[in-house]
């Protein structure tokens, strides 16, 4: 169950409503969830979200390799609701669902493909351990470019915090529930 709700439509403030009218009039066509812990702050709610929007839909990352990227930070943080919407528009642009279920197992995919493969190394490894080595950074800037590669660096930290958002005000949950991310050491330490 969330933690917080969206305030209902009468008891927004007037910029929290014009934030919330702000996003549903651009490319997502709607609030996401994790506003609804950002509307608190209206205008960190405007500018997060334009962030998200920029990053998720006009950056020279492909789309599907973008959303593997996405859900590569939701394997992560298990934020079951970043997966469930993500794992979906990955497939809808044509990400093979044998890659999203090996980064649901925590394991790596096999790629046909240097970007993806790319794509997916910076991801793990940046958010394993916060840096990436020299050999896969001239790797990835060879086979993406600088301005990609800094997009995809982008795109996870914003990700990151949109899962810290999910996954500490619980959004989602449990009707955003993913049982392909259940985490067996977590559920024993509960």
């Amino acid at each position: 169950m969330a933690r917080i709700a969206m305030p209902p439509e009468h008891a927004l403030t007037p910029e929290q409503a014009a934030a919330c009218a702000e996003v549903a009039a651009g490319k997502r066509g709607k609030v996401p969830a994790p506003m609804i812990a950002w509307i608190r702050n209206p205008e960190l709610a405007r500018r997060i979200q334009k962030l998200g929007e920029l990053l998720r839909f006009d950056t020279t990352l492909e789309p599907h390799l973008a959303e593997m990227a996405i859900l590569v930070c939701a394997r992560h943080w298990t934020a079951h609701l970043q997966w469930k919407a993500h794992k979906a528009y990955a497939l809808e642009h044509g990400l093979d669902p044998r890659i999203a279920d090996a980064i649901a197992a925590r394991r790596p995919p096999s790629f046909s493909d240097e970007r993806a493969r790319a794509v997916y190394e910076v991801a793990a490894v940046l958010l394993a351990g916060g840096r990436v080595p020299d050999a896969l950074y001239e790797r990835s800037v060879g086979i993406l470019g600088e301005r990609a590669l800094a997009e995809l660096v982008a795109l996870l930290g914003y990700y990151c915090l949109a899962s810290f958002t999910l996954n500490t005000f619980e959004l989602g949950l449990p009707e955003g529930y993913a049982p392909e991310l259940e985490d067996p050491a977590a559920l024993a330490r509960a």
